[in-house]
């Protein structure tokens, strides 16, 4: 709390004569957004700025917060089961299908981009085109999850040559723009120019993906939306 004081994130109410914080409802009930927050691992400063916004919207931060709770718990119980089935079957009690050992994992690939972009992604496409497109991702066979590993590493193979050829609108660029597509068609449920072209700007806009692409091949995330913005036209 002295922390959280120090830092702007919680002030008290007030400080009595003899240097007691006093704590009212309303530092209570912000105290109980910071720790809903912090269960789900969102860092600090990005709870101040999510509670300082002035479109702050309490009750909707907390059905949001039961949303990634519930998620969680299932979750937790689709790997409880998954392993629960695993050991029977080492025990040659039953047959598990290959769905079946994947059963779990694409949820947890989910809450990692939730962690990592859900903020941005949510503000950017909205709460129901997200939540359709983590439950694409949480239906993932392992064979459909293998296919995508694949393709990611084929695209990025593939970019790096584009790149280093320095022509967006070579074959070979306008080839990796298709993979790209065809990349973020696993994980959207419709897809658009206009929300491609919006990524391919988020990759030069963001630090964090631009670090990302540039590490394929230097300038690859500027090469990347030039290259989309042919292909889209």
């Amino acid at each position: 709390m002295r922390y959280y004081d120090e830092i702007d994130l919680l002030k008290p109410a007030r400080v009595s004569s003899n240097g007691y914080r006093v704590y009212g409802q309303k530092e209570i009930d912000r105290l109980q957004q910071i720790m809903l927050y912090r269960e789900l691992g969102v860092p600090l400063e990005d709870i101040k700025n999510i509670l300082g916004a002035k479109n702050f919207d309490g009750e909707k931060a907390l059905r949001n917060h039961l949303a990634a709770l519930r998620g969680r718990r299932e979750q937790i119980d689709l790997l409880i089961r998954n392993v629960e089935k695993t050991i029977k079957a080492l025990r040659g009690e039953i047959t598990m299908s290959n769905k079946e050992q994947f059963d779990g994992f694409g949820q947890k690939l989910v809450e990692e981009n939730e962690r990592r972009y859900g903020k941005e992604i949510r503000e950017k496409y909205g709460d129901e085109a997200v939540e359709r497109s983590n439950a694409k991702v949480s239906g993932m066979t392992k064979e459909q999850y293998a296919e995508v590993e694949k393709l990611s590493q084929e695209l990025n193979d593939m970019l790096r040559a584009a790149t280093e050829q320095g022509d967006p609108s070579s074959e070979l660029a306008q080839a990796v723009c298709e993979k790209h597509k065809q990349w973020l068609c696993y994980y959207w449920d419709s897809y658009s120019k206009e929300a491609h072209l919006g990524v391919a700007q988020m990759y030069v806009d963001d630090p964090r993906f631009t670090e990302y692409y540039d590490n394929i091949a230097e300038g690859a995330a500027v090469f990347l939306r030039d290259a989309l913005q042919i292909y889209c036209r």
